[in-house]
């Protein structure tokens, strides 16, 4: 597994990393014991970032990962979590007294003293222009609470705006072969910054995994099946924005320049390598609801992708999806 720096955290985590929304909640519910066995099946693939929130099912993914830390003291994983979305989303909910009740709550969950990454998660716009946010933010690294922070972001303007500030170690933005927009504005700008890039959605909810058809149904506490409208939460978050019947034409053709390009790899395979080679992106975080699903998101890293495979990538991208896509987010 290829290892690279993770911004200004000082960090290397590997490049393939592991989401954990899926083990907390609105992916369908996973057993704790199945979702301790996902945790052990990607370390032992090779990765070694968790990404996390404290409302992943209110705490439950922090406490999963807490548990499987007390097990493997040695195991030596990065863990990012993320804070501010427990509350009402408006800028002045964001102060230091906030922060501080989040992070112990954090803290307690994963049961570390200080915490590795800690971002906002994906705030309301104004916050991430608002100077004493940012100084409440390195009060916490003062007192020794976190180590570092970062911002999960639903736009590029909100990831440039991010990067900008001198402490901001790492931005999380999705990104993926539907979503080109941050490899052409924010890698270039987080690599003259120093600033990491965690990439998130690589999969777009699936769709790049090419398993989905027009019959596909959803579990009523999932959330591709309940925020495809954005009723819940940003609708990018859902298929990266791609309305359904588009996002399922667009695997279709992008599973066959993958089967073409790595035969034997898996479509989802080849989407993670391909934005693991995007010059820029730090680590890339899949999620895995199953042990075969965590060892072959972690195998993705080993795997190399050509030009010309990019090249028809973009051309998919632009023919299909730019027009819905681009200006959105």
């Amino acid at each position: 597994m290829e290892h690279r720096e993770l911004g200004r955290t000082q960090r290397s985590v590997s490049v393939i990393g592991l989401g954990t929304w899926q083990l907390g909640a609105d992916w369908g519910s996973v057993d704790e014991n199945d979702a301790l066995a996902v945790l052990d099946a990607a370390h032992a693939g090779g990765v070694d970032f968790f990404d996390t929130a404290d409302v992943y099912g209110d705490g439950r993914s922090e406490q999963l990962i807490g548990r499987w830390l007390k097990a493997n003291p040695e195991a030596g994983v990065t863990v990012a979590t993320k804070m501010g979305r427990r509350v009402e989303q408006v800028p002045e909910a964001y102060t230091l007294e906030a922060f501080r009740a989040w992070n112990d709550r954090s803290r307690e969950n994963l049961g570390m003293d200080t915490l590795d990454l800690v971002q906002l998660h994906c705030p309301p716009t104004a916050v991430y222009s608002n100077d004493a946010v940012y100084d409440a933010l390195d009060t916490l690294v003062a007192e020794g609470r976190i180590a570092n922070y970062g911002v999960s972001v639903e736009t590029v303007d909100e990831a440039l705006t991010a990067i900008a500030r001198p402490n901001v170690a790492t931005v999380q933005i999705i990104v993926n072969a539907f979503r080109h927009k941050p490899i052409e504005q924010v890698l270039p700008a987080a690599r003259e910054a120093g600033v990491g890039v965690i990439a998130r959605v690589p999969l777009a909810s699936g769709l790049l995994a090419n398993r989905y058809t027009e019959d596909t149904r959803f579990a009523a506490d999932d959330h591709r099946n309940f925020n495809r409208d954005g009723s819940a939460f940003d609708v990018g978050e859902t298929f990266s924005g791609v309305d359904y019947a588009t996002g399922l034409q667009a695997a279709r053709e992008f599973a066959e320049l993958a089967a073409a390009e790595a035969p034997g790899a898996s479509s989802a395979q080849v989407a993670l390598a391909w934005l693991a080679a995007q010059d820029g992106i730090s680590t890339v975080i899949p999620g895995a609801r199953s042990t075969a699903q965590a060892l072959a998101n972690a195998a993705a890293g080993s795997l190399r992708i050509s030009g010309e495979f990019s090249a028809s990538v973009r051309d998919l991208y632009d023919r299909k999806l730019r027009a819905q896509i681009h200006p959105r987010w």
